[in-house]
């Protein structure tokens, strides 16, 4: 078996690096995609030629071939659905999913310029996505396999009618099988939080309600433990070395890794938490992800928010619908918003939530077609205590802010010339810029749309 890889060199805002370098979750995504490959062909696979197009496709080596972009974010039930019905068809195949589809439509359309729409047999519209299976060498002859999704709505939020559009709640798609290219900080979110621990919550409560013997198993486990059933640790999975004060509270599913230290009073529901971590006394984490060796100080917050490794979020400070990059410092006290006070008024009369924007790979903004959304700031940034940011809006990578009278309140996008460093009484070199844009690697210019 070979494989083959399709790169993608666009810098995904505001990180200003590849998405195939991003973390996504706990662990970067060409890693990600490596270990489901190899699981599904026990390690039997070779490495062939890097293509930088889709084009190039036509010149794999004869023989049974994997391929796919590497920005392509997919969950193994996701790929085990394809390679399962590609091989049973053995004829090359393409992966797609229906226009149809509620779950893969809401998230993986918007911001998104790498799929393709076509139509199957049946005549009904679907999406092609970069990945490509090929039995015995390139043929122009493939036949898409339309995934299905699965997916169930689940509300996370029960609110008032005004922001709900007459719903009672906020609701999600939580997907069985999914997939997604990585073009925006927005498609990480969604990939580690909707797709991911959400996702993953909603599959174990399924499996709960239709499987006696996992129930059986799960309650004779908090028999055994004396403990209440999501805390056991059956779906409390803790790694190595990990010290964890008796009155911190974790419900499952939650997996933490190596190395960890978990405070007094802090509470986690339905999180994966990678290597290295130490959060403090009575932080909450709540249906999020953190990366390896990033600290939370006493009373932080998360709420359906994706950290990369070596962060730090600080005291009083809660984050909700966030992604925050690697090597990031979030000062005490700020507030991230995630909701538009201001609605727009339907022909019926109705005033209904405003759809949040965000920037996609060229830099142009967007509706993300969600109610709720919070913000993203790029790696290596220093964000100082006391400000408040517009849901949608992000921070570039290598910058800092200060809160002072002429900017507490960060009502648009911040690119890295914009950083207070510039213009703050600091030494020279005080901070090094780590990630700059594609377009300045190349002696070019980039400009963001300003909002």
């Amino acid at each position: 078996m070979y494989r083959y890889v399709i790169e993608d060199t666009r810098d995904v805002p505001p990180f200003n690096e590849p998405a195939s370098k991003l973390t996504v979750g706990t662990s970067q995504l060409t890693f990600q995609q490596e270990e489901i490959l190899a699981r599904y062909f026990k390690g039997e696979m070779e490495l062939g030629n890097t293509f930088q197009n889709d084009e190039e496709v036509k010149f794999i080596s004869p023989g049974e071939a994997i391929v796919y972009r590497d920005n392509l974010w997919f969950d193994a039930e996701f790929f085990e659905y394809f390679m399962d019905h590609a091989r049973r068809a053995g004829r090359a195949c393409r992966a797609a999913f229906s226009a149809d589809d509620k779950a893969l439509r809401s998230y993986a359309l918007p911001l998104t310029t790498c799929f393709e729409e076509a139509f199957d047999s049946q005549g009904s519209p679907i999406y092609l996505i970069d990945l490509w299976y090929f039995p015995n060498g390139y043929t122009d002859d493939i036949t898409p396999v339309t995934v299905p999704s699965g997916y169930k709505e689940k509300g996370f939020y029960s609110v008032p009618d005004f922001m709900a559009q007459d719903r009672g709640d906020l609701t999600h798609y939580l997907a069985e099988r999914a997939v997604l290219s990585i073009e925006s900080w927005v498609h990480i979110y969604y990939a580690s939080v909707i797709f991911g621990v959400f996702s993953r919550g909603s599959r174990f409560e399924e499996k709960i309600k239709t499987h006696n013997f996992v129930a059986l198993k799960l309650l004779w486990r908090g028999i055994i433990e004396q403990r209440q059933v999501l805390t056991t640790s059956t779906v409390v999975r803790v790694g190595k070395n990990c010290t964890i004060d008796p009155s911190a509270i974790i419900n499952g599913p939650t997996t933490i890794g190596d190395n960890c230290t978990i405070g007094p009073g802090v509470v986690i529901d339905n999180c994966a938490i990678g290597d290295n971590v130490n959060i403090s006394q009575g932080c909450q984490l709540m249906l999020s992800s953190v990366a390896n060796n990033c600290f939370l100080p006493f009373r932080a917050a998360l709420f359906m928010t994706t950290m990369m490794e070596n962060s730090i979020v600080a005291q009083n400070t809660c984050l909700q619908m966030c992604v925050i990059g690697r090597n990031s410092f979030v000062g005490a006290g700020n507030t991230f918003t995630d909701f538009n006070l201001i609605g727009e008024k339907e022909p019926d009369g109705r005033v209904v939530p405003r759809s949040i924007k965000a920037t996609n790979v060229t830099g142009a903004v967007e509706e993300v077609g969600q109610t709720v959304l919070g913000s993203a700031i790029g790696h290596n940034c220093r964000i100082g205590s006391g400000l408040i940011v517009f849901p949608g809006r992000m921070i570039e990578s290598d910058v800092i802010l200060f809160a002072s009278p002429q900017r507490r309140v960060v009502s648009r996008n911040v690119s890295y010339e914009e950083s207070d460093h510039h213009t703050a009484d600091v030494a020279a070199g005080a901070h090094q810029r780590q990630y700059p844009r594609a377009s300045e690697r190349r002696q070019g210019e980039m400009t963001w749309e300003r909002w």
